[in-house]
């Protein structure tokens, strides 16, 4: 018997039927809306077209939400894991319009308006981007394996291992050096996010630490807070600056201002200025950088983050969307983009869900205009964020996990 001879077709014009086959999501004559991310801005969206005449498919390389606010609170034992994760299935159950799929997403062929992902290819006639934003350590190799980031739960995690491990280590210590090393911490960066960690150390370590390891004397535990700038919270108001400053001092956290950190070996953090603190712990909160995907254009690009205009459309695309921290909405106001927090992210996905059902029933769209977005957090302040209530109740319900 002779083998079978085919003609030669392009290889992934083939595979396209299979692998969408594989996915088991339904056919349909309504309108695609594929979403890259389930953070607050691309979980916002789905929600919002819970009623749309559409097919909603939710990508994430994981398959639950995490309330990101309150990694802090994980990471210095303030709260469990489970408290700030919920599975997406359980929190998209009711939306029959909806579809989820644990993948990581790849590249964007917008000739075919196709989507690779690690699970195979998808099509899709609307695509939003929000795959939020990582750990930027500009370029700093060292400093990016040996600091510690808090972008995700297994980050808080890890980093509320360290400090545990680290305190049991101490018992055995006596030399002086080396239980400073032990004992004290090193925040870089005076965002919300360092402000908190520090502000949740410097109270651990005042009321909890002591009760837990008794044999060591936590007066000696040092936190130092490393801004690159002049000011604490940048972007905010000089109110929330000086108020995050004196909480801070009168916390007894040492902070540091118009310093950069050069080197960190994993005993000794340099500054820019010579100067060297003793600790095995760096924590990384200095800033943030966007995911992008491979596939788009780079005049749709403002560094790692999309252009997009007051529609959230992806500069020179129609039908390529981007919100969240991903987004660089650009305006006289915010030359570098919108802030990149919660707040914004979440206003950006409702306000592209409702101008895709003002689409669908013929009403004109309206622009986002981020001057009348809820207030930024202020959270430093009162180590709480003011909205902190309604967004846990929305997407991190208690009693819950992966699933």
């Amino acid at each position: 018997m002779h083998p079978q001879v085919h003609e030669a077709v392009p290889a992934i014009d083939y595979l396209y039927p299979m692998l969408l086959n594989l996915e088991k999501i339904a056919q349909t004559d309504k309108k695609r809306v594929v979403i890259v991310g389930g953070g607050f801005a691309g979980l916002e969206l789905a929600k919002t077209l819970s009623k749309a005449d559409v097919q909603v498919v939710l990508i994430d390389k994981h398959n639950f939400h995490t309330f990101q606010p309150l990694l802090y609170q994980v990471a210095t034992a303030g709260i469990e894991a489970s408290s700030i994760i919920h599975p997406y299935r359980r929190i998209l159950q009711d939306q029959d319009n909806t579809y989820f799929r644990m993948a990581e997403a790849q590249s964007v062929n917008t000739a075919t308006n196709t989507l690779e992902t690690s699970i195979g290819f998808i099509r899709y006639d609307y695509l939003v981007i929000a795959t939020g934003a990582t750990a930027n350590f500009y370029g700093n190799t060292e400093l990016q394996e040996k600091a510690i980031s808090l972008k995700s739960i297994e980050d808080a995690l890890l980093l509320r291992n360290t400090i545990i491990s680290n305190f049991e280590k101490a018992l055995q210590v006596n030399d002086e050096e080396q239980l400073n090393s032990l004992m004290d911490f090193v925040i870089v960066g005076g965002g919300p996010t360092g402000v908190e960690i520090a502000g949740a150390l410097s109270e651990l370590r005042k009321h909890v630490f002591p009760k837990g390891f008794k044999e060591l004397n936590f007066v000696n535990m040092d936190i130092h807070l490393i801004q690159s700038g002049p000011d604490l919270l940048k972007g905010m108001s000089p109110m929330a600056s000086k108020k995050a400053y004196q909480y801070l001092e009168e916390f007894g956290v040492k902070v540091w201002l118009n310093r950069r950190v050069k080197s960190f070996d994993g005993y000794k953090v340099t500054l820019d200025n010579g100067e060297q603190l003793c600790s095995r712990v760096l924590i990384w909160a200095a800033g943030v950088t966007g995911a992008p995907l491979h596939g788009l254009e780079t005049q749709s690009m403002a560094g790692n983050r999309y252009k997009v205009d007051e529609y959230n459309r992806v500069n020179g695309y129609d039908n390529i969307f981007a919100i969240g921290d991903i987004a660089a909405m650009i305006t006289p106001e915010y030359p570098d983009g919108c802030p990149m927090l919660a707040q914004p992210a979440i206003q950006q996905g409702r306000q592209l869900g409702e101008n895709i059902l003002r689409y669908q029933a013929g009403k004109n769209q309206r622009p986002l205009n981020i001057l009348t977005a809820a207030p930024w957090p202020l959270s430093a302040v009162t180590r709480r964020w003011p909205t902190s209530a309604s967004l846990t109740a929305k997407y991190a319900p208690k009693a819950s996990g992966p699933g």
